[in-house]
C-alpha cells in the first residue's frame, strides 16, 4: 500500500485528491496546521480514513518529523494562501506560506534522506499573469501580477531547482482555474453559485462583483487532482500545464448560473469597483496538449455542467439538505 502525504488536505483540492488516492488503495496522511482548523471536523466526517498530522510548514523540524512519521512515497504540497485578493492585503503571510512553505518541504525531503519520495508542487496559472502568448504552455514565460502569483512562481522555480540541483523527483503542476461545490465562498465562482441559489430562494436580492470581463479557463477540481497523481507516476519528473483550453468570462459564469435557476443575471448582478484587484489578469487559457499526449489526461466535466453542479449543491445547502 503506497502512502501519500498531503499538505492543505482540508482544502478543495486536498479533499478531492485524498478521495481519489483512497480509491486507488493508498494510505493517505493529511498535514494540518493544528486541530483548531475549522475544516478538520468536516474532513473527518467525509474522509474518516485520512490520518491527520499536525505540521507547521514554516518549521523545518516540524515538517521533517511529519515526513519521518508518515514515511510517504509521495508528497503533494497543496497548502497555500490561495485567495488572490487576500494576498494583496497580506503579502508577507502569502509569501511565507505559499512560497517558503514549498521550500521547507523540499529541504526536509533532501535532509531526511528520503530521496526516493516523489514531490508534487501545486503551481498556478496565475504565474503567467500578463502572458506574452495565448494559450499558455509549459514554456510560456511567467509575469505574475499578485503576491499570490509571485509566491507561486518562487515555489515553482524552487521545485525545478531541487529537481535539477539535488536530483529529487519533484514536479510542478501548473493548474488553471478549477472549481467545485467545495470551493470557498470567498472565490468568485462559488460566490456566484451561492448567490444564484440564494436569490432563487428569496434569501438575497443582489450579487455584487468586480470586473466581469475577466476570462478564465475553468474546469472541475475532481478532474484536476487526477492529473496530479499521474504526474508522479511517470519515470521522469517534469512539469505540466493542466486546463481545458476553453475560456469563459465572469459574466458568462453568472449567465450560466442564473440561467440554471430560471433567472436573468442582468436583473440581479451589479458591478462594484471596490471589488477589483489592484492589478488583475484579464485572460488565461491553457494549452494542455502535453498532458493529453504524455499523461493521457483529459477533463471530463464541461463548463455548463460544472456551473450547474455548483448551483445545485448550494440550493441543497441553503434548503438544509446535504452540503458540498
Amino acid at each position: 500500500m503506497p502512502t501519500a502525504l498531503i499538505t492543505g488536505v482540508t482544502g478543495q483540492d486536498g479533499q478531492y485528491l485524498a478521495e481519489h488516492l483512497l480509491g486507488l488503495g493508498y494510505r493517505v496522511v493529511g498535514a494540518t496546521r493544528g486541530q483548531q482548523n475549522p475544516k478538520v471536523p468536516s474532513l473527518r466526517e467525509r474522509l474518516p480514513d485520512v490520518e491527520l498530522l499536525p505540521v507547521d510548514l514554516l518549521d523545518l523540524t516540524s515538517v521533517a518529523r511529519a515526513i519521518e512519521a508518515a514515511a510517504p512515497d509521495e508528497i503533494y504540497n497543496l497548502a497555500a494562501v490561495s485567495f488572490v485578493q487576500y494576498s494583496f492585503d497580506h503579502p508577507l503571510l502569502t509569501a511565507s506560506v505559499t512560497g517558503v512553505g514549498a521550500l521547507t518541504v523540499l529541504e526536509a525531503i533532501r535532509l531526511s534522506g528520503a530521496r526516493s519520495t516523489r514531490f508534487y508542487q501545486a503551481s498556478s496559472s496565475e504565474m503567467f499573469g500578463s502572458a506574452r502568448e495565448s494559450p499558455q504552455n509549459e514554456l510560456t514565460p511567467f509575469h505574475p501580477r499578485s503576491p499570490y502569483a509571485c509566491a507561486k512562481a518562487f515555489a515553482h522555480h524552487t521545485t525545478v531547482n531541487y529537481r535539477e540541483a539535488h536530483g529529487l523527483f519533484a514536479v510542478g503542476g501548473i493548474l488553471f482555474n478549477h472549481e467545485s461545490p467545495r470551493r470557498g465562498l470567498e472565490f468568485v465562482t462559488r460566490r456566484i453559485s451561492w448567490y444564484a441559489a440564494a436569490i432563487k430562494l428569496g434569501r438575497e436580492r443582489t450579487l455584487s462583483l468586480g470586473d466581469m470581463s475577466v476570462e478564465r479557463d475553468w474546469g472541475f477540481a475532481g478532474d484536476y487532482v487526477k492529473a496530479m497523481h499521474l504526474m508522479l507516476q511517470r519515470p521522469v519528473a517534469d512539469d505540466f500545464v493542466i486546463g481545458t483550453g476553453v475560456t469563459h468570462s465572469v459574466q458568462q459564469f453568472c449567465a450560466a448560473a442564473f440561467r440554471h435557476v430560471g433567472l436573468r443575471w442582468e436583473d440581479h448582478v451589479v458591478s462594484d469597483p471596490s471589488r477589483r484587484r489592484p492589478a488583475d489578469v484579464m485572460t488565461l487559457r491553457a494549452d494542455a496538449s502535453r498532458a493529453r499526449s504524455e499523461l493521457g489526461w483529459r477533463p471530463t466535466v464541461g463548463f455548463d455542467e460544472l456551473v450547474a453542479t455548483m448551483v445545485d449543491s448550494d440550493l441543497r445547502l441553503l434548503t438544509g439538505q446535504t452540503g458540498p
